[in-house]
């Protein structure tokens, strides 16, 4: 049983344990609620990972896990007369989701606004107009990535760069394969060294474990993951000059504006976490007042701007934040709900403490944190971090960035071990594909590597 237990890290995504005595749990690792609850999870789990062939949102089968997990908790903590552990246990899960859902809902709609005012829509036709060649749009669009994942998502990031690629050299499919797996590596160290950047960092800042400026010291072991193997793929790329674009696209009225007040935003959580010691959310949401009172002034002085071009759809319809909140990834949110509540379930009958012994005391540290990262190659890195977070093994600073490190670039050694690359194979159908991308793992690889090594050698501090 135990050699098997490691598996099940592949399986059990983030949840909390319950702050109440230990004393009144119950030992259900080897009951068949145990057994059924593993069972239910990986079913949906297993769903969840077949959505790009079924279709079916990833959210739906989580929550239905969500669900039957802690019914069959309840029962049978009801039947020992010991019901309220398990519901302070499903409580403190839900303020531990609902801290993560609302940071991501303010940061999603900052998103979307800059979208519709057509932010990221010029720079894309900036890039186009430079008439860049491909091993400098290669360059370009890698390095850019690298630097906007830490602010936006690292999604968004590569949705806007692949469209670049396309733009430029859709016929191409060398180019598009290079520069797609460029991206995707790019986007995802980018974000490795940020609390921003990556949802796995942000939970490990809201967890308290790190500091907002610690995160830092990542900088340099993250462009090593990313200029390693973009030097190895820089001699494949083709040495052509494609054809330049004239075309322009303006930002509508206010996008400056909003771009400063997300950043504002950003400011304000790390404010309200570092001085006044309240949860980044807190800081977060008070950020979102900014851009809402923006949007009111543009609502009020939409008929009055003499700027307002007619023909564009943008201006026509005035600025209406909750359009933003609305068009929010609800499916990702939602599926971060039945992630929190499964795995708050596995974690409260005993799984995850026997999946820590084994990692992080037989092993070590070092090679569970490596692993982890490994992980994330072939589950999402979200869950397999959450998963480390549940377990909160005793770790110096070090090791914890370590392991901030790993989960945030050890998925892109594999197209589906990322959101982005995942995003990017729909995007650039037939021409960046998971062999494609395998073909260049071993690049990958060898960054992913000397990034760790580069990051115990210069934060050896830490350690």
């Amino acid at each position: 049983m135990k050699r098997l237990l490691p598996l099940l890290l592949l399986f059990l995504p983030f949840a909390a344990l319950a702050s109440e005595d230990v004393a009144s749990r119950l030992d259900l690792t080897t009951h068949p609620v145990g057994y059924a609850a593993l069972v239910i999870f990986v079913l949906a789990y297993l769903l969840v990972m077949a959505e790009e062939f079924t279709h079916l949102r990833k959210s739906k089968p989580v929550i239905l896990a969500a669900g039957v997990i802690w019914a069959l908790i309840a029962v049978v903590y009801a039947d020992a007369g010991i019901e309220h552990a398990a519901e302070q246990a499903v409580r403190h899960n839900l303020l531990e989701y609902a801290e993560l859902m609302l940071f991501l809902l303010v940061a999603m709609t900052y998103i979307n606004a800059m979208e519709e005012r057509q932010v990221f829509d010029a720079l894309r036709a900036w890039l186009i107009r430079k008439g860049f060649g491909f091993r400098k749009l290669f360059w370009m669009t890698g390095i850019l990535a690298f630097w906007i994942s830490p602010v936006a998502d690292n999604l968004t990031t590569a949705l806007l760069m692949c469209a670049v690629l396309l733009a430029v050299g859709g016929d191409n499919t060398r180019f598009v394969t290079l520069g797609c797996i460029n991206i995707v590596v790019a986007a995802n160290a980018g974000g490795a060294f940020s609390p921003f950047g990556d949802i796995t960092t942000l939970m490990v800042w809201q967890k308290g474990i790190v500091e907002f400026g610690t995160f830092f010291a990542l900088l340099v072991p993250a462009m090593v993951n990313f200029l390693v193997p973009a030097a190895i793929m820089h001699f494949a790329v083709p040495a052509e000059q494609p054809p330049a674009s004239d075309e322009v696209v303006p930002m509508r009225r206010g996008a400056r504006r909003i771009i400063v007040l997300f950043l504002l935003t950003i400011a304000t959580a790390v404010s309200f976490h570092n001085f006044l010691h309240l949860p980044p959310v807190i800081g977060m949401l008070t950020g979102l007042a900014y851009l809402q009172l923006f949007g009111y002034y543009l609502r009020k002085t939409h008929d009055r701007d003499p700027h307002v071009q007619a023909d564009q759809l943008g201006d026509v319809v005035p600025f209406d934040v909750f359009n933003k909140i609305a068009r929010a990834e609800w499916d990702t949110l939602l599926f971060f709900y039945g992630v929190v509540l499964c795995v708050g379930g596995l974690g409260f009958l005993g799984y995850l403490a026997m999946v820590s012994e084994v990692m992080y005391t037989q092993w070590g540290p070092t090679a569970a944190n490596v692993a982890v990262g490994v992980l994330s190659a072939i589950v999402d890195n979200i869950p397999v971090m959450f998963a480390v977070l549940t377990m909160n093994p005793d770790m110096s600073t070090g090791q914890w960035l370590l392991v901030t490190l790993t989960a945030g670039v050890g998925g892109s050694l594999l197209s589906i071990g990322s959101a982005a690359g995942v995003a990017l194979m729909g995007q650039a159908r037939g021409k960046y594909t998971f062999f494609g991308h395998l073909k260049w793992s071993p690049a990958i690889a060898l960054g992913y590597a000397a990034s760790i090594w580069v990051h115990m050698w210069i934060n050896a501090r830490f350690f």
